[in-house]
């Protein structure tokens, strides 16, 4: 009898042993971090992954996922050792394998303010020789732009102040910028582009351009989580674009709105093709170029 609950017990710690191998290369024993160590990781800065190299969601270990602390996933940097990343964001989602890791994923979730609705998307961490971060990366345009904070609202003026010229906002439809259901840089439209070129331009031409915020809008069609991702992936996009064209990365926020502010409603139409006509002017991004006094 004794000889059979020790046997279960050994088969017990054999499994849990191979379960925390299988979380994503665990096992491995802590090592230092030393500041050379450190500095080698922040300079090699490997090319970004493709979306096809990150794994399917549907092959995660976790497939639930996680909804992350904001604050954690903007401590990330390079440079640091797989106890800091798991103390940070927790042990990855997917089956990594054993020995030698040098990638962890995740699949995190993010809360669009839309009652229950949330935003999903992979994140990837990579590790370098010295099993140190050397890049973090996110799939799909507009995830990485959740972790950016918008720009501070401006502090009242007082009556003697002068008066703070206000933002000249530019809006362009979304159906004249991207291909139908479009929104990276490939679906960009020659006439959207041909706008994008001139709007850069102008920025680029004043110097007391202080910040530029683009936002995202859709029409109602589709669900709230939908309609939420694609209205922040096109106001990505359009920062891409901006940057490529010369606009400062530093001074451009985005931001998805989704259907939440819509300009025309359309109670009653004919067909649905009248509809999404008629619905038109929702569908839009505007840029709002903030001048310093």
């Amino acid at each position: 009898m004794n000889k059979l609950l020790r046997a279960r017990a050994l088969s017990t710690i054999s499994a849990l042993a191979m379960a925390a191998l299988l979380a994503g290369g665990c096992a491995s024993p802590s090592y230092t971090v030393t500041p050379e160590m450190q500095a080698r990781a922040a300079s090699e800065n490997p090319a970004p992954p493709k979306d096809d190299e990150f794994p399917a969601p549907g092959s995660a270990r976790w497939q639930q996922g996680a909804f992350p602390s904001l604050d954690a996933l903007r401590a990330m940097r390079t440079g640091m050792g797989k106890d800091q990343v798991r103390e940070l964001l927790g042990f990855p989602h997917f089956s990594e394998g054993l020995g030698g890791v040098r990638e962890w994923n995740y699949i995190f979730h993010f809360r669009t303010g839309a009652g229950p609705e949330y935003l999903t998307c992979q994140y990837m961490v990579r590790f370098n020789a010295d099993v140190l971060t050397n890049g973090m990366y996110w799939k799909g345009p507009g995830c990485a732009d959740l972790l950016r904070p918008l720009p501070a609202a401006a502090a009242p003026a007082v009556a003697v102040a002068p008066v703070a010229a206000p933002a000249a906002r530019t809006t362009l439809g979304a159906d004249g910028l991207f291909r139908f259901d479009g929104r990276t840089l490939a679906d960009l439209l020659p006439e959207g582009r041909r706008k994008l070129d001139a709007l850069a331009a102008g920025i680029g031409s004043g110097a007391s351009v202080e910040a530029v915020r683009v936002t995202g809008h859709t029409d109602r069609l589709g669900s709230d989580a939908y309609n939420q991702a694609l209205s922040l992936a096109r106001a990505g996009t359009v920062r891409d674009y901006l940057v490529q064209a010369g606009v400062p990365a530093r001074k451009v926020q985005v931001q998805g709105r989704g259907a939440s502010e819509p300009k025309v409603q359309c109670a009653r139409q004919a067909s649905r093709a009248a509809l999404i006509d008629c619905l038109a002017p929702n569908r839009r991004v505007e840029i709002e170029v903030f001048a310093g006094r």
